[in-house]
């Protein structure tokens, strides 16, 4: 059994569709996010403020270095920002099967506008900060991963299901 790796952007519901695998196939599911906020007793927000986004990703690479040691199944469902590195993506495809949740700006600006714990869109403009990131992200995505699932206007039992197909 491989070990599951989900990636999207913020908002894709790689949260979600985590928790929902680890049930329907008994796997042990980590969140990447929180599991680094539990590590350094703080959230990802003071994360950003205190230490900065180069701190955060050089946490990141390590914390896949950390679970490359890990024995049991797993899913992981990783920060958005977490494959955009060419040695975290690579990183990643060693860990598991890469399984990237691709939604559309509008979908994602429906489900995370009143999310304040977001510090990538904390801005004037929040949707159009989303459309700019996904330019850039989407190609970075595609190339990380081993399968894409489209999330627009599905449920999270419907997405783990096209999931559970792919493997």
């Amino acid at each position: 059994m491989r070990n599951i790796i989900l990636i999207g952007f913020m908002g894709a519901g790689k949260t979600a569709v985590g928790n929902r695998l680890s049930k329907k196939l008994g796997y042990e599911y980590i969140d990447t996010d929180q599991y680094i906020e539990e590590k350094e007793g703080m959230t990802i927000s003071n994360i950003f403020a205190e230490k900065g986004e180069e701190y955060f990703r050089n946490l990141e690479t390590s914390v896949i270095k950390e679970w490359m040691l890990r024995e049991k199944p797993t899913i992981f469902s990783t920060g958005g920002g977490m494959p955009l590195r060419r040695e975290n993506a690579e990183l990643l495809k060693e860990l598991g099967v890469v399984v990237y949740l691709k939604a559309m700006a509008d979908t994602i600006y429906d489900r995370v506008k009143g999310d304040t714990k977001r510090p990538l869109l904390q801005c004037d403009n929040p949707k159009q900060k989303i459309i700019d990131l996904l330019e850039i992200r989407n190609p970075k995505y595609e190339a990380a991963c081993d399968f894409v699932v489209c999330v627009d206007n599905k449920d999270i039992q419907t997405v783990a299901g096209e999931v559970t197909k792919l493997l």
